[in-house]
């Protein structure tokens, strides 16, 4: 039975008689997964403290005001009418779901992350599950798990490959459909520039009211076929299907325009050609390739310069089953990016770097990119949109195994724009994630700090068009996360982000150490935005399910909810460092905003003095109409430090009546008979 907590609590008391936090923890809610067994359970405790917490102070009728409020202004902003610089294009029936109901929304979070990974670690047929999941999210239907037929040979592995080339050329087609000629024209012309190589700024465009445009013709797309495309290339990651392309004898040796080194087979299909390149060192010039829809390549260390996947070449696959290869390319759409379009890169074995610039490495504009590598130690870089991203489409970097190194500017490692989910998972390995350091901070122009917009953040285009959904997993290893401003499982402008590391003793740096070409920052270290974090009307969640961690910032981060937003941050165990100093971290929800930090088990430290401190002044929105603001610092176990002064074991009233920090014992940390009281305090130094 789960453990209700029965506090007690009234505004009006100066002091209440403290009970040990989680008694128990029932066999029923552990599962046998990654990361923590009781992270489901652990986040059911949090909602029942919140609602507890709220009874106790009579706050809990401003509280289903607040939500209240949150669904009036969904209500207020549906549909394609411009009724606000909030407008209701590219919404998501999931965010809308999500919006009006936070704390359950904190549940169907942890869900949503944990079984996407657990799809992403398995083999094709997680792949397609974890595409029915991203479906069913972004409105694209509603599909059953499909049947694979066991591949047993060569020539059925060939076999499979071209069905699965003209099923998604079939499909693509399928997607663009409902467009006319000028319509598609205009997207091809103007997707990349206006979305992309003309921005340097992560929160808007330089010309709205064409992006705007431009999202309304994604929207026009035909999505289900959309996703018909993706799900056609999954039969391609069969560990099997695989194994049985590397068996195909190396007889032959016929040339091939834009190849260099061994050809063995040339193969029509309706989709275009498949070229097999043979064990030997290749150099493909895919660009040059322009009838080829795929290459197989059994061996050697391999060079693919560009490789573009447009509505010139819809469909592009790679297969390299061996080598330490080099992709390299500045063109938008290569190494598994697309832009209307399909493509697939898949890399079997060996220590690869990935060189591009915009809409690479899984990534899309419109269109399906997937990038799988199964192991090695990898490099990748790029600069926007890369990395896991989507704008209108599904953009997926799976990375299997190897310690990896993630390098871009802005956009990127599991993020989704308008009509985007876009997600990172590394499934093994101690990983480096630096996202930032090139584009000095638009959104704040009196703080300094980068652009960053990454790991794990959904995020719309403000005046254009709302936001998609983007995720960063990481299944274990001790990782160093490096990011500027909006990164780390937060979501802006009627978005959704999601982080989540699995296991390992993990390093969240607040700012970039260095420029992303590698040498000093020229913007001071300042950081706003981060680690579980929503901003105008949008939802971010921030996990930790092991490890001593670390969590850094500067301002507005760690737990943070901005302007009718959630922003949770929680972290399931191990001794822990909360770094953010500045004002507005670590659970706090401001302008209407519910922000949440949640810390189990662990002697942690927080530094700074805004734990859990909420403001009693709203400037955006009136009062008491919208509810006000709710911040929730909960730590349970352990022996903590707060930078505010509250005392270890103590229950406090931080600002306003909506503000908490509550930091409980587990049992068996703290006698019974000499459990010490709590008390409430409101520590005037919390004022921001």
């Amino acid at each position: 039975m789960i453990l209700r907590f029965v506090l007690g609590v009234c505004l009006g008391a100066t002091s209440i008689t403290g009970r040990s936090a989680i008694a128990g923890s029932p066999t029923d809610k552990a599962q046998d997964n990654v990361g923590n067994p009781l992270a489901p359970w652990l986040v059911e405790q949090m909602v029942h403290e919140v609602k507890d917490g709220l009874k106790s102070r009579n706050i809990d009728g401003n509280f289903a005001t607040f939500q209240s409020y949150l669904g009036s202004q969904l209500d207020a902003t549906t549909g394609l009418a411009r009724t606000s610089e909030v407008t209701g294009n590219c919404r998501l029936s999931w965010y809308d779901h999500m919006m009006r109901d936070p704390l359950k929304a904190a549940v169907e979070a942890e869900q949503f992350t944990r079984e996407l990974h657990q799809a992403l670690a398995g083999d094709h047929k997680g792949l397609d599950r974890a595409l029915a999941i991203a479906r069913e999210k972004m409105d694209a239907g509603h599909r059953e798990p499909r049947k694979f037929p066991a591949v047993t040979s060569p020539e059925q592995a060939l076999e499979t490959l071209k069905q699965a080339l003209v099923n998604a050329q079939v499909a693509n087609a399928a997607a663009i459909a409902p467009l006319s000629q000028s319509e598609f024209a205009e997207l091809t012309q103007q997707l990349y520039p206006v979305l992309t190589g003309q921005s340097t700024i992560g929160h808007t465009l330089w010309n709205r009211p064409l992006g705007r445009h431009l999202c309304d013709l994604l929207e026009k797309m035909d999505r289900h076929a959309l996703y018909d495309a993706a799900d056609a290339l999954v039969p391609l990651s069969d560990p099997q299907l695989l194994a049985q392309l590397a068996k195909i004898p190396e007889k032959g040796d016929i040339k091939v325009n834009g190849v260099t080194g061994t050809v063995l087979q040339e193969i029509a299909t309706p989709a275009g050609k498949i070229v097999i390149g043979g064990r030997g060192k290749n150099v493909y010039e895919l660009d040059e390739m322009a009838d080829v829809c795929a290459v197989i390549d059994l061996g050697g260390d391999d060079v693919y310069h560009e490789g573009t996947a447009s509505p010139q070449r819809p469909v592009l696959v790679i297969v390299d089953l061996v080598g330490n290869d080099r992709y390299v390319g500045t063109k938008p759409g290569i190494q598994g990016g697309a832009i209307l379009g399909v493509s697939m890169l898949i890399d079997v074995a060996g220590d690869d770097t990935y060189d591009a610039q915009d809409v690479a490495q899984g990534s899309a504009l419109g269109g399906v990119g997937i990038l799988i590598d199964f192991s090695g130690d990898d490099r990748y870089r790029g600069l926007r949109r890369v990395q896991g991203q989507a704008l209108g489409g599904v953009g997926i970097l799976l990375d299997r195994a190897g310690k990896d190194d993630y390098h871009a500017a802005m956009w990127a490692q599991g993020f989704g724009g308008p009509l985007g989910f876009g997600v990172l998972d590394d499934l093994d390995g101690d990983d480096h994630y630096y996202c930032g350091g090139m584009w000095r901070n638009s959104y704040y122009p009196e703080t300094p700090g980068y652009e960053g917009w990454g790991q794990g953040v959904g995020a719309g285009l403000r005046s254009v068009a709302d936001g998609g959904i983007g995720a960063l997993l990481d299944g274990g290893g001790n990782d160093v996360y490096e990011y500027d401003y909006f990164a780390q499982g937060g979501g802006y402008w009627l978005g959704m982000g999601f982080a989540r590391d699995f296991g390992g003793n993990d390093r969240r740096y607040g700012g970039t150490q260095k420029a992303y070409n590698g040498g000093p920052r020229t913007e001071p270290m300042f950081d706003r935005f981060t680690c579980g974090f929503g901003c105008h009307y949008a939802l971010g969640f921030c996990f930790d399910d092991e490890g001593d961690d670390t969590y850094g910032g500067t301002i507005m981060g760690l737990g943070f909810a901005w302007d009718c937003s959630i922003g949770m941050l929680f972290d399931f165990g191990g001794n822990d460092r909360y770094e953010a100093t500045g004002g507005q971290t670590q659970g706090n929800g401001a302008q209407a905003g519910l922000g949440i930090l949640f810390d189990y088990g662990g002697n942690d430290t927080y530094l700074g003095y805004s734990q859990g401190y909420a403001s009693p002044g709203i400037s955006y929105h009136r009062l008491p109409g919208c509810g006000g603001n709710f911040s929730f610092l909960i730590d349970h176990g352990g022996h903590d430090t707060y930078g505010c002064g509250v005392q270890n074991n103590s229950y406090n009233l931080r600002g306003s009546a909506g503000g908490f920090l509550i930091d409980r014992p587990l049992q068996g940390e703290v006698d019974a008979k000499k459990t010490p009281e709590l008390t409430k305090t409101d520590n005037p130094k919390t004022e921001h």
